[in-house]
């Protein structure tokens, strides 16, 4: 714009017209808004002159405007101009008129928060801060201009209160002496600007700050709202400092307490503030306020009923089934006292235990005696808002307990699984007394408490359904209902039935599906959706097998047809219920088909149009697969061939879910009905899966290949379909069978693809051992075959050796062996592929009848190539496997006769041994003892390979002979050769196995012995006990649960580097440090990090993150590693533990992400470098994620600097999105 127009603009803005006025100062905004405006000197102190100026406008809504222009405004003028503004606007507040205060107030608000420069800033806060302490503190100043200074203030501390250091003490001096005004409204904004403050004041000046207030408190004349601001100060400070707080803890805690039970009756207030500060002491101070958790679970319980102006006389309160008449009693004759502000204690103390709960899971059995029984009792609480809480604090209780226990069992009588499964009768039958109630608030919460306990204990509510069925009925049929009771409701109700026994509901059927179907009716789209998953469900519980079992589910199969019906014919609905409609009549289908014929050709053209609609299909495909694996066989004649070509083409689908989904239904077809699809079909299904089989995406690859397999074994397929199998599969799947990702899955599926090819196809036998042998020689294109594949080969090569026939299997060997005569020196590549065949085979069928199989392979120890003798090795120990009686003795002997070839003789064994743990084979009893004996003599072997694999075979025995091996391996632990130590611990580590065992019981008492060896003298044993360790937290977490107060303080220890295991190895021209405990250190962190998923409750957070935590994220490479992940688990899961010590965390974080490699170093310390600091990153992200991180400043800092650095920047976003 011309800076005539600009003139013309301002001259306006001074013009006697209101409304001209107006106009002038909404265009000069525009202005002020476009990217390109200038101002030279001359314009920047006209329109800084003239914009203050409006502000004064008579007109408030000119003035207004003039506020808005500051913004825009102050980026486009100099530091001097923002200041000269800033003290003009600071003397109209102080000393203008009053009706021009607020908007001055407002403009230097604009100000502090617009203003970005450093140097503005700098300026601002210079100018600014002196004007705002003298407004606070001169004694003349009126309350309102007290207020307003304090309010800008708190804004200036928020924002820029680490750049103001230098004025941090004498603004705390002006703040503390305003703390006992006289003024109310004066004393409660110092508390906000004192808690602003206190996040970046110093320790030393926090230290002044909190003896003031502490000091205040004790003295005994102090009026009681003094009292009050300064237990309100205390929790602002709290929360404001986080775990700085700690220290001064001892002072404070028991203050308040004392306060909160000496208070008078009608001083709810105090009460309610000490409580609020107590919260914060518990989710902050965790650490520190350790002591006093069971003086404040007392308090809370006590204060949680807290009601002196109303006697309850419910005590012995019955269940009110029968008084359905009487439902509303408590609500009618509720007590109301406007002036009675006792809910507000109650409400503080709901909270403060729900703090409790979250911060201190290892409290979790005690607060199951004392706190849940009064819990359950205040259900009845009489002021909605707190009745809300009191339920908040349940369900975290519930919470708690599902986060700790995971798969633990619920027998042991101290376990809180336990106590709350003998609680549940009593919390139904208060939560019922709560949905009888009238408020539509307090059912939703109870509905909420049931969710929770049924996701916590799935199957508890057995005995109860009977009296929870008539609140369902009413939440859901009552005309006073709210979609969020209705939705509450279902949700229960599927989870329920879901997870209880279907016999349970029979006798409820009737009262339970009327309300269910008529929710299915609903306008709203979501009690819909949630109905319709209630329906499912159901249907599963009328019928849970086909047999039926005495109940007669008959007269509820039309209702729930034509309620799903209606909905799925319905084309104007949200998504959410067609999908769900249509899964629900896909479940439908496949349970009562049989007393729907007559529906059937009506509904199924529906579900096949579903099919074509884009939005829907997905839902349609699944819904089908369910409809085929049904054991009634439903007829699908009339839309069979439809369904099928439709699926055919989702085959070509870019859709990855679209195309999983079809390959499993598919499967379900051909089985179901392959008899009425055409060969013709077959053959373009073929082609079309054919192009889905590579490693890029195994579980779709091994879906393929499970249909090709049903379509091959379907006796009706025709010989077409086997040719097009085989010119257009084999060739992928002899592709796949080279790749080093195959394994699991689908490797199990090609395997069965090359049997089910010999059976069905007609292929030659020959032919496609060829092809399968072919595969595994070198290509010029992709070079060598991955050890892995050559594994994929032999056991596809064993498999179709197995369904071709004895004739065809030995004449397989027989070849196999020949080669192994040959020249091991030209023919390695063939050799090796040879032994791992015969392992395979011999695993699979007794080769005894080849004479002296056993010496070739032997022979195969003596080869150059040491893949050819673990290959050997290998088959060796499967061969043994076809025929133990035979080879067993040949392998024990052959362990006792030849040293040199003892590692890969034991290699074998191993094998022998896995296999029958497995398969829960029995060993003769001689050859136990045998073994035994040989493997004991091993155990001191100084190759640690060895010992490896000897401890392998003995955990592995132990799982066959528990009884006689733990107490022989348990002898071996007071053994003086640390070796034989290690070993056995070892052993028990391979015996600790994720499925249930018969050792479990048997080593339950005796673990103590092993594990306790954390404390050898031995690093090797401390290892082994280590990994023991962590593996039983794992696999076995409720056999060490007992033992881990004491084994944790010692875990702990191996954790810190130890001066005495670093040594120095002189190479002549340098020197190297060996670090002999860095494996250690790793293993015990890692222990750490499995500990935390399965141990929750035992591990004490707070003791372990600093030091010993700490400690790790500054160790090796190898160490930081799990200290990061254990760091993001934990800010997962105890935050307020974290939160406590996050300032110590930020350094050896920040060091990790700043490190640079030297210039020569070589591309794998580079890549590690850049691993590390990802994984810090991650950490960080984690960490950034608690709320009341930002109460610690060098975690700001810390943040700031990843935003400053664009390299760290980018990867920290990448992460965070991840």
């Amino acid at each position: 714009m011309t800076s005539m127009a600009l003139a013309g603009i301002l001259e306006k803005m001074t013009g006697k017209d209101k409304d001209y006025r107006y106009m002038a100062t909404s265009d000069l905004l525009n202005e002020l808004n476009k990217e390109g405006f200038k101002a030279d000197a001359d314009l920047e102190i006209k329109l800084s002159n003239i914009i203050l100026q409006q502000l004064d406008d008579a007109a408030g809504d000119v003035s207004g405007l003039a506020v808005k222009c500051l913004a825009p405004l102050l980026k486009k003028v100099g530091e001097a101009r923002v200041l000269e503004m800033t003290n003009k606007l600071c003397d109209k507040l102080l000393n203008g008129k009053d009706q021009n205060r607020d908007v001055a107030s407002i403009a230097l608000k604009t100000i502090v928060s617009e203003v970005t420069t450093p140097a503005a800033t700098q300026g601002v806060l210079v100018s600014l801060t002196p004007q705002l302490i003298k407004g606070i503190t001169t004694t003349a100043t009126k309350t309102e201009i007290k207020c307003e200074c304090l309010d800008i203030l708190c804004d200036v501390l928020h924002k820029h209160g680490n750049l103001m250091a230098a004025n941090h003490e004498e603004l705390l001096s002006a703040l503390l002496s305003q703390l006992n005004s006289s003024q109310a409204s004066v004393r409660k904004k110092i508390v906000s600007c004192l808690a602003s403050l206190a996040s970046s004041l110093s320790d030393d000046l926090l230290t002044k700050a909190t003896v003031e207030v502490v000091g205040s408190l004790k003295c005994k004349g102090l009026k009681p709202e003094f009292t009050r601001t300064n237990i309100q100060m205390i929790g602002a400070l709290s929360r404001a400092v986080g775990y700085r707080f700690g220290p001064y803890l001892g002072d404070t805690v028991p203050l308040l307490i004392h306060y909160c039970t000496s208070a008078s009756d009608n001083d709810e207030e105090l009460r309610e503030y000490s409580l609020q500060a107590l919260e914060s002491f518990l989710l902050r101070c965790p650490r520190d306020i350790s002591p006093y958790c069971d003086k404040v679970l007392h308090l809370t319980l006590e204060f949680l009923s807290y009601d002196p102006n109303f006697t309850d006389n419910m005590e012995e309160d019955t269940d009110d089934e029968s008084h359905e008449d009487d439902e509303d009693d408590e609500s009618a004759n509720e007590y109301t006292d406007d002036e009675d502000g006792s809910w507000k204690v109650r409400r503080a103390a709901a909270k403060c235990l729900a703090g409790l709960i979250v911060s201190r899971p290892e409290m979790l059995a005690k607060l199951y005696e004392e706190a849940c029984p009064k819990l359950i009792d205040r259900f009845r609480e009489r002021e909605e808002n707190v009745k809300m809480d009191v339920f908040n604090t349940f369900i975290e209780l519930l919470r708690q307990t599902g986060n700790v226990t995971i798969g633990q069992m619920d027998t042991d009588e101290m376990s809180p699984r336990w106590l709350l499964k003998q609680e549940v009768p009593k919390i139904v039958k208060s939560v019922n007394r709560q949905l009888r109630e009238k408020s539509i608030k307090t059912k939703v919460g109870a509905f909420s408490v049931l969710k929770e306990l049924v996701v916590v204990l799935p199957d508890c509510l057995a005995d109860q359904i009977g009296s929870i069925i008539p609140g369902i009925e009413k939440a859901l049929l009552d005309k006073s209902s709210i979609s969020n009771l209705k939705i509450e409701a279902l949700v229960f109700t599927r989870l329920v039935l879901a997870s209880h026994s279907p016999h349970v509901f029979h006798p409820y059927i009737k009262a339970l599906s009327g309300p269910v179907l008529s929710a299915v009716g609903e306008r709203y789209y979501k009690v819909t959706a949630e109905a319709l998953r209630v329906c499912g469900v159901l249907v599963h519980v009328l019928r849970p097998n086909i047999e039926g079992f005495g109940f007669d589910f008959k007269p509820f199969v039309h209702p729930i047809y034509m309620a799903i019906m209606t909905r799925m014919t319905n084309q104007d609905q949200d998504q959410e219920v067609k999908e769900c409609a249509i899964s629900c009549m896909g479940r439908v289908i496949s349970t009562f088909g049989d007393n729907l014929t007559a529906e059937l050709p009506s509904c199924l053209p529906v579900l096949v149009d579903r099919m074509g609609n884009e939005i829907t299909r997905l839902t349609a495909v699944k819904a089908f697969a369910v409809i085929a694996a049904s054991p009634l066989h439903i007829d699908l004649s009339s839309v069979l061939e439809n369904v099928i070509s439709e699926l055919t083409a989702f085959l070509r689908k870019a859709n990855r879910a679209l195309r999983q989904a079809t390959l499993g239904t598919l499967n379900s077809m051909i089985v179901a009905y392959g008899d009425k699809i055409s060969s013709s079909a077959y053959e373009v299904i073929i082609v079309e899966l054919s192009t889905l089989i590579s490693d890029s995406d195994l579980h779709m690859t091994a879906l393929a290949l499970e249909l090709c397999c049903t379509l091959m074994t379907d006796r009706r397929s025709s010989q077409n379909a086997c040719l097009t199998v085989r010119y257009k599969v084999l060739p992928q799947a002899l592709t796949l069978i080279r790749s080093s990702l195959l394994q699991g899955q689908a490797l199990l599926a090609l395997q069965n693809f090359f049997a089910s090819l010999f059976d069905s196809a007609n292929t030659s036998f020959e032919s496609l051992l060829d092809s399968l042998l072919s595969s595994a020689k070198p290509s010029p294109q992709s070079g060598g075959v991955a050890k892995q594949a050559l594994f994929s080969i032999a056991q596809c090569v064993a498999v179709l050796c197995l369904v071709a026939g004895d004739q065809k299997c030995s004449s397989t060997v027989d070849m196999l062996t020949n080669i192994l005569k040959g020249d091991s020196i030209n023919n390695s590549a063939k050799q090796h592929l040879a032994l791992l065949c015969l392992g395979e085979i011999g695993r699979r069928k007794d080769l005894s009848s080849h004479a002296h199989i056993e010496n070739i392979i032997i022979e195969s120890f003596q080869s150059p190539f040491e893949e050819i003798k673990s290959a050997a090795s290998y088959a060796l120990g499967n061969i043994a496997v076809g025929n133990l009686p035979k080879y067993l003795p040949f392998i024990l002997d052959q362990i006792d006769n030849q040293q040199k070839k003892q590692y890969l003789l034991l290699h074998s064994l191993k094998e022998v041994i896995v296999r029958q743990s497995v398969d829960k084979a029995e060993f003769q009893d001689s050859s136990v003892d045998k073994i035994l004996n040989l493997l004991f003599n091993h155990c001191e072997s100084d190759e640690e390979g060895v010992r490896n694999v000897v401890a392998e075979c003995l955990g592995k025995i132990a799982l066959i002979e528990p009884a006689k091996l733990i107490p022989a391996l348990k002898v071996r632990t007071t053994n003086p050769a640390a070796f034989i130590r290690a070993t056995v611990v070892i052993a028990i580590k391979y015996s600790l196995v994720e499925r249930p065992e018969k050792i479990d019981e048997i080593l339950y008492p005796e673990i103590s012995s092993f594990l306790m060896l954390i404390k050898d003298h031995d690093r090797h044993v401390r290892r082994a006990a280590v990994l023991a360790l962590s593996t039983a937290s794992h696999n076995k977490p409720n056999l060490i649960k007992g033992l881990l107060p004491e084994l944790l303080p010692l875990l702990y220890d191996q954790t810190v580097v130890k001066q005495e295991l670093i040594r120095t190895v002189d190479l002549g021209p340098f020197k190297h440090v060996v670090d002999d405990g860095l494996e250690l250190r790793k293993a015990a962190f890692e222990c750490v990090d499995t500990l935390l998923d399965n141990c929750l409750d035992q591990v004490n957070p707070s003791s372990f993150i600093v030091p010993y935590l700490k400690s790790g994220l500054d160790d090796h490479y190898d160490v930081k590693m799990p200290c990061h992940l254990i760091l993001s688990k934990l800010a997962d899961k105890c935050p307020p533990a974290v939160l406590a010590v996050l300032d110590s965390l930020v350094d050896p974080l920040l060091k990790t992400i700043n490190f640079r490699p030297k210039q020569d170093a070589v591309k794998q310390e580079v890549d590690r470098n850049e691993d590390m600091i990802r994984s810090a990153l991650r950490a960080i992200a984690s960490l950034n994620r608690i709320s009341g991180g930002d109460c610690s400043i060098k975690f700001k800092n810390l943040m700031n600097e990843i935003a400053k650095a664009p390299a760290l920047s980018e990867k920290y976003h990448s992460i965070r999105n991840e």
